[in-house]
C-alpha cells in the first residue's frame, strides 16, 4: 500500500495521534417505497486524542457514542467529516488501503460472549489477527502464552473453548487478541457493562498496566461516569449525536459546565447518606428528542432549565471557556 499521495497527509502536531473533525453518520429510515427521513446518530462531532491518552466519551443510551467509536475504525462509514490518523486521512482510504490502519486501530467489543468464535481454541482466536495480515511469528505458542500473562491468564488456556471462561477472562482473551497486531490505538467500547461489579476493577486496572506498558491510547465508550473519571485523562460529553462539552477530566467532574453534564454528574450517587440529601440537582422535563427530527437551536434547549431564546433559534459554538476546557452552551 502507498500512503504518499498528497491527498491523504494532513499537517498535525506531533502528539496528536488521532483528529476527528465534523464526524457526521446519518443512518436513512426506509418507508414502503422511499426513504422517509434519517436518524442523525453522529452528526458534527470533532475531537482530538493525544498519544498515550485516554478519551472518555458518556452520555445517556443512544446518544451516538458507541457509533462515533465504530465510525472511526470505519467499521459503520461516515457519512461526512474527516478521521485523521498520524496525519493520515483515513476517511480517503480505499478498501485494499485499510490494512495498515487495521493494524494500527482496534476495538474491544461490549459483550464478551459473542465477541469471540466458540467453535476455536484461544490459541486459533489470538492467532487469528495475526495470520490474516501476515505477520511471522517464530514460536506462535510461545507468543500467544507470552500475550496470555501480560492480560492475566496462562498456559493453561491456551487450547480451551470460550464457553469454559467466564465473562472477565473472555474480555482478557478479546485483549490478547487485540495486543497479538501490537496497536497503537485501541476503541474500548464498554469492555466492562457487561461483567460483575466484582471482575470490574481487575479488568480496568489490566488496561491500565497495559497502557502503560505499551504506551497504548484509548478511546474509552461509557455511561459509567465512576469509570470514565476513573481511566480518561480526558472526557467528552455527547447528547443527541453532538459533543456538548470537553475538559480534562478531573477538571470536568469537580466544575462541569453544561446543563447537561450537570444533569448527568448529578445522577452519581454519593455513599453518604447526608451528602447526598445536601447536593443541588438539576431538574430536568421530559426525554431526549427524537434524533430523526432534532430540535432546532441547542439540542438540550427543550429539556433545559436555563433555555433562553438563542437557545431554541441558533446553535451554540463549541468555545474554550478555560485552558483545555471547551463548552457548546449559551450561557457562556
Amino acid at each position: 500500500m502507498s500512503l504518499s499521495e498528497a491527498e491523504y497527509m494532513v499537517q498535525e502536531n506531533s502528539r496528536t495521534l488521532l483528529r476527528v473533525e465534523n464526524l457526521k453518520k446519518y443512518f436513512p429510515v426506509k418507508g414502503l417505497f422511499f426513504t422517509k427521513g434519517y436518524v442523525k446518530a453522529v452528526d458534527d462531532v470533532s475531537f482530538t486524542i493525544e498519544k498515550g491518552e485516554t478519551f472518555g466519551l458518556v452520555g445517556e443510551s443512544g446518544c451516538g457514542k458507541t457509533t462515533v467509536g465504530r465510525t472511526i475504525l470505519r467499521l459503520i462509514e461516515p457519512t461526512g467529516g474527516r478521521i485523521v490518523y498520524e496525519g493520515r486521512d483515513v476517511t480517503k482510504f480505499r478498501k485494499n488501503e485499510m490494512g495498515w490502519f487495521r493494524k494500527k486501530a482496534q476495538i474491544m467489543f461490549q459483550d464478551p460472549y459473542s465477541s469471540l468464535n466458540p467453535r476455536q481454541t484461544v490459541f486459533q482466536l489470538v492467532m487469528e489477527p495475526v495470520k490474516h495480515h501476515g505477520i511471522g511469528v517464530d514460536d506462535p505458542e510461545d507468543f500467544v502464552v507470552e500475550l496470555l500473562e501480560l492480560v492475566g491468564l496462562n498456559e493453561g488456556h491456551l487450547y480451551r473453548y470460550p464457553h469454559e471462561f467466564s465473562g472477565g477472562q473472555r474480555q482478557r482473551i478479546a485483549m490478547a487478541r487485540i495486543l497479538s497486531l501490537k496497536p497503537d490505538f485501541v476503541v474500548l467500547d464498554e469492555p466492562t457493562s457487561a461483567l460483575d461489579v466484582s471482575v470490574q476493577a481487575n479488568i480496568l486496572n489490566t488496561l491500565k498496566d497495559i497502557q502503560e506498558d505499551m504506551d497504548l491510547t484509548y478511546l474509552f465508550i461509557s455511561h459509567d461516569l465512576g469509570i470514565v473519571k476513573y481511566m480518561s485523562h480526558r472526557t467528552g460529553v455527547m447528547y443527541l449525536g453532538k459533543i456538548v462539552e470537553v475538559g480534562e477530566s478531573d477538571r470536568l467532574f469537580e466544575e462541569p459546565l453544561h446543563p447537561y453534564t450537570k444533569l448527568l454528574f448529578s445522577a452519581i450517587p454519593v455513599p453518604d447518606p447526608d451528602i447526598e440529601k445536601s447536593k443541588g440537582k438539576i431538574e430536568v422535563q421530559g426525554e431526549p428528542p427524537s434524533p430523526i427530527n432534532p430540535p432546532s437551536g441547542c439540542r438540550f434547549h427543550p429539556r433545559c432549565p436555563y433555555a433562553k431564546e438563542i437557545c431554541r433559534e441558533k446553535e451554540p459554538e463549541f468555545k474554550e471557556i478555560e485552558k483545555n476546557h471547551q463548552v457548546a452552551c449559551w450561557l457562556y
